[in-house]
């Protein structure tokens, strides 16, 4: 049956990502490779490492990428943590609940990362939330929780902590009720079935998700800027900084390609450690987890309880900011980090609105939002066709490179696209920056997509058929109203991937092409006023709503089907 058509559909996909993906990692190896930087040079020159003993041999170079992997292995660490229990609460949720449930990790997955950061420094600040409470009972406030590595780490848990959730939610949602209940039959309780049970049968997924949170953040520069306030580096912020202030481009090359290769050596090192956990995946004889006796009942007592304060720890921390954020908004205050209510106003919503100071950047992001979602959809669409009807050799290997920017570093992308466009200087610099963010809405895309055409009935089409219907009609009446509801949840969520991302778009961007979240970037590292607040409370509500519209037709915790 017509074995071409498979490859055939798959070719859009393939050949966007060769172009907009895979050819700026290429130019940053060979920027890497320049024995000095030239912002003017040719891309292809003879090969030097120079750029690499020159991180090798400077200590500051040595020192920021050794902080960047035990800041990511701490964030990787207390997402796993803070993850489990929120997963297991999903999982286990009853399924009419669970729509809903969902809405606590696909709101802030959804929401800026600068707008979530503000709300962490709203937290920590010496005139935060936490020093208010603890101000309640006597005790005096914390000047220190600022601008140090504990507020990175708080800053990037969560940022990727979602991440976690969803890959641990993906494998214990699949847990067959049946050995639950076989656990039980056996005498054990909630809290030792984790152990015995869920933990182990989980551990696939915490593979996933522990490498997706530790190349996420091994190489994430917005929360460490904000949060870490100049006293922590991390490799991102290097890059950023060499690319685009001090225009060396052949350092920031090998700073980003330095960490892209440190980030697959973790995901080598975790798949190999957590597959000999693994060993019934593999053929191999399983090895349960026996507890001695005396262990049994302190785990059944402090189990529960720790769970809690880990699920609700996740929850405070996932929403709380966000929260904050809106309250500091309405705040009469100067000084954007003042968390006390001193008043209520408007007039930040006024500046917001009225002055018009944010319209030509608002207008920038809806343009590449919009452009880069149609682009988007043309493309992907066929590949869901591809992978859920016409399977074809070669074609794991070929979901996997589509999934690949999920992983790879961005600001890698940035760096290389940045290159490309300064060859290319016919290209416009929208157009880079349009298939830039298709590349980072194509994974959830396909993704999503991919589930709805599984989701298809066939037999629909097969009367369609025998009325007569060709393949065209069969399409627009048929497989298109079947498809709408899928296509309208990619629809929003890709808007919002597209229209919230900053770390590959701070590359790009230029004076007259300044998207707006970039734009409050940089505002909330040089000058952080409430309008700041307000505005960002404007992309939350708007987050909030488009998920709620969502829910409407697609259930929420369907999304990350796959």
């Amino acid at each position: 049956m017509r074995k071409w058509l498979g490859p055939a559909l798959s070719a859009p996909v393939t050949i966007w990502l060769l172009i907009a993906f895979a050819a700026p990692l290429v130019a940053v190896v060979f920027l890497s490779l320049h024995e000095y930087s030239d912002p003017f040079g040719p891309l292809i020159q003879s090969p030097s490492l120079q750029q690499f003993i020159d991180i090798a041999s400077d200590s500051f170079y040595y020192r920021v990428v050794f902080e960047t992997i035990w800041l990511s292995v701490a964030v990787t660490i207390v997402s796993a943590l803070l993850g489990y229990p929120v997963a297991y609460w999903l999982a286990r949720m009853p399924g009419k609940y669970r729509a809903f449930a969902f809405a606590i990790v696909l709101i802030p997955l959804l929401t800026n990362v600068v707008v979530r950061s503000l709300g962490i420094i709203l937290l920590l600040s010496p005139e935060g939330l936490i020093n208010i409470v603890t101000g309640w009972f006597g005790i005096p406030p914390v000047k220190t929780m600022l601008f140090n590595h504990g507020a990175v780490i708080v800053a990037l848990t969560q940022v990727f902590m979602p991440f976690m959730v969803l890959a641990l939610y993906d494998n214990l949602q699949n847990t067959s009720p049946r050995v639950h209940e076989a656990a039980q039959s056996l005498g054990a309780s909630p809290a030792i079935r984790f152990l015995t049970v869920d933990l182990p049968l989980s551990l696939p997924g915490l593979k996933s998700g522990m490498i997706v949170v530790f190349l996420m953040s091994s190489t994430s520069y917005v929360s460490a800027t904000m949060l870490g306030g100049k006293k922590v580096w991390t490799t991102g912020m290097l890059v950023l900084q060499e690319a685009m202030h001090n225009l060396n481009t052949s350092l920031a090359a090998a700073l980003a390609l330095v960490m892209t290769v440190t980030g697959l050596a973790f995901a080598v090192l975790a798949t190999l450690a957590l597959n000999r956990l693994m060993t019934w995946r593999y053929g191999g004889k399983s090895r349960p987890i026996a507890l001695p006796r005396f262990v049994e009942p302190v785990v059944n007592f402090a189990g529960p309880i720790v769970s809690w304060l880990l699920f609700a720890a996740s929850v405070v921390l996932l929403l709380l900011p966000l929260g904050l954020v809106f309250i500091q908004s309405f705040n009469d205050v100067e000084l954007a980090t003042a968390a006390g209510f001193r008043g209520f106003t408007l007039r930040w919503y006024h500046e917001v609105f009225v002055s018009g100071y944010y319209t030509d950047s608002f207008i920038v992001s809806v343009k590449v939002a919009l452009a880069a979602l149609a682009v988007s959809l043309i493309i992907a669409v066929p590949a869901a066709f591809a992978l859920a009807r016409f399977p074809f050799r070669g074609r794991s290997a070929l979901l996997a490179f589509w999934l690949l920017p999920l992983t790879l570093p961005h600001v890698a992308l940035g760096v290389g696209m940045l290159k490309l466009l300064q060859i290319y200087v016919a290209v416009p610099a929208f157009i880079g920056l349009v298939a830039i963010h298709v590349v980072v809405i194509l994974p959830f895309a396909i993704t999503l997509l991919t589930a709805s055409v599984i989701g298809l009935d066939e037999a629909q089409e097969e009367a369609a058929a025998s009325l007569g219907a060709n393949a065209w009609k069969r399409f627009l009446l048929v497989i298109v109203p079947g498809l709408l509801p899928g296509l309208f949840a990619t629809s929003i969520v890709g808007f919002l991937l597209s229209f919230d991302e900053v770390t590959v778009t701070s590359f790009l961007t230029t004076a007259r092409l300044t998207t707006l979240p970039v734009r409050l970037y940089a505002e909330a590292s040089f000058e952080l006023r409430p309008t700041a607040h307000a505005l960002s409370s404007v992309l939350i509500l708007l987050t909030i709503v488009l998920l709620a519209v969502v829910g409407r037709f697609v259930r929420l915790d369907r999304l990350y089907a796959r």
